[in-house]
């Protein structure tokens, strides 16, 4: 259910911003800035909210691994909420500047300010579901808020409503509506309740999870939850860089003000596989993190094996896909008159398959305590991609973007592999 849930969300996400494309076609710079808009609202919720659905699921997942039935809750709230008051006080002042420079209307900097507000509880709700493992729910939640951001894209393209402004607001409204699915979850966790918590805890005292027990047992402070919180904030602000700093830095010094909605719809061909990917990550780090909590570590390895292994076929089959029909598909796609070039496709492909591994050996590094240093890889692969953007060695924006992109995922994936095979550092610890 997870699985469906995310890979329809990758496809009306992709669908919503292709009928986009049509209802918009002969104003090029209105689904630009459709783009922009999307672009700078998913940088911001990925970096302060991601972190905190990270630091539920992890937290959550090793608690109940341990047989903890108290789950923390106060402190993951107060750094969200935190998040959320920094972004006002940096977006208000800057009401003018988005308005009139960035979006070029008022009801797109609005549908920003809400819309990064609402996404606050979405995300909240994204780790409470991922860490008591409530797959099905998570993935009905992901399915409600694109569906929703999809009907606004369809009641445009058939005359309901009309222009940008209108389809843009499903952006802001598919939080609200994602948010349906909340009263279930509770209803399923109340149920669960009935287990007694103390033979839980009693027979993770008798097994290999006894090791450090006690400190998962104490409160997570929000010393404690900020540190990871920080730590996954630059993550998600690395991969959102390589994701969208192309789009923006071709936006701000291009000449040919569409040619940043034609870079958005090239690297839509990693964030649909990203999207979908989200099923795996979003199960793999509680997953992980109750095999660390227990000592599985064969079964740790085997888990990442499998996952890279699958991401290593889908990439090929991707790239082999795109140097066939990735030009002619594109076209038809967008309706746009851009001549793509298959190998340029077939490199983003490869890129995206090096970006799902990075992705995993990330998850990886989270479960075993080492958010820091896989947050300094990621943070130095972007800052790369950004100089490689802003050197304009290739003259060809859309190709340095290319480029740019598959060599900034491949060092990422070096990096982290390299950080997995130094181990856990308790671990490595105890061999010592």
């Amino acid at each position: 259910m997870l699985s469906i849930g995310i890979a329809s969300s990758g496809i009306l996400t992709f669908a919503y911003f292709a009928i986009a494309s049509h209802v918009l076609g002969t104003q090029r710079a209105q689904y630009s800035r459709l783009d922009v808009l999307w672009s700078v609202m998913f940088v911001i919720i990925c970096v302060i909210y991601r972190p905190i659905e990270q630091l539920l699921s992890r937290t959550i997942a090793d608690r109940r691994a341990r047989g903890i039935a108290r789950q923390p809750m106060r402190a993951p709230m107060s750094i969200q909420g935190s998040f959320a008051l920094a972004f006002l006080a940096v977006a208000l002042p800057l009401r003018g500047t988005l308005t009139n420079h960035v979006f070029h209307s008022a009801t797109l900097y609005w549908i920003l300010v809400i819309g990064v507000l609402a996404y606050a509880a979405s995300y909240f709700a994204r780790g409470w579901l991922a860490g008591h493992k409530y797959f099905a729910l998570y993935g009905g939640l992901v399915f409600m808020e694109s569906a929703s951001r999809f009907a606004f894209a369809v009641a445009a393209a058939v005359g309901i409503s009309h222009g940008q402004s209108a389809i843009a607001i499903g952006i802001a409204a598919a939080p609200f509506v994602s948010l349906v699915v909340v009263p279930a979850a509770f209803l399923g966790a109340s149920q669960r309740r009935s287990t007694p918590a103390v033979a839980l805890t009693d027979a993770a005292l008798e097994g290999p999870a006894a090791e450090g027990i006690e400190e998962a047992a104490s409160d997570l402070t929000i010393r404690r939850g900020g540190r990871f919180a920080i730590s996954v904030s630059g993550i998600q602000l690395a991969e959102q860089t390589l994701l969208n700093a192309a789009v923006l830095t071709v936006y701000a010094t291009s000449r040919n003000t569409s040619l940043s909605g034609t870079v958005f719809d090239l690297l839509l061909i990693t964030r649909a596989p990203l999207q979908l990917f989200q099923a795996i990550q979003t199960s793999l780090l509680p997953h992980l993190a109750g095999l660390e909590a227990t000592a599985g570590r064969a079964a740790f390895a085997r888990a990442i094996r499998i996952t890279v292994g699958a991401i290593t076929v889908f990439a090929v089959a991707v790239a082999l896909g795109l140097l066939v029909l990735g030009p002619f598909a594109m076209h038809h796609v967008f309706g746009y008159d851009y001549h793509y070039n298959r190998y340029g496709l077939a490199l983003i492909a490869v890129g995206m398959g090096l970006h799902l591994s990075a992705g995993t050996l990330n998850q990886a590094a989270l479960a075993r305590g080492q958010a820091g240093r896989a947050a300094t890889l990621w943070l130095l692969a972007a800052a790369l991609f950004v100089g490689w953007m802003l050197l304009g060695a290739i003259s060809d924006q859309v190709l340095r973007t290319e480029v740019g992109y598959a060599g900034a995922a491949g060092l990422l994936a070096l990096a982290l592999t390299l950080l997995y095979r130094r181990g856990s550092p308790t671990a490595s610890a105890s061999a010592t």
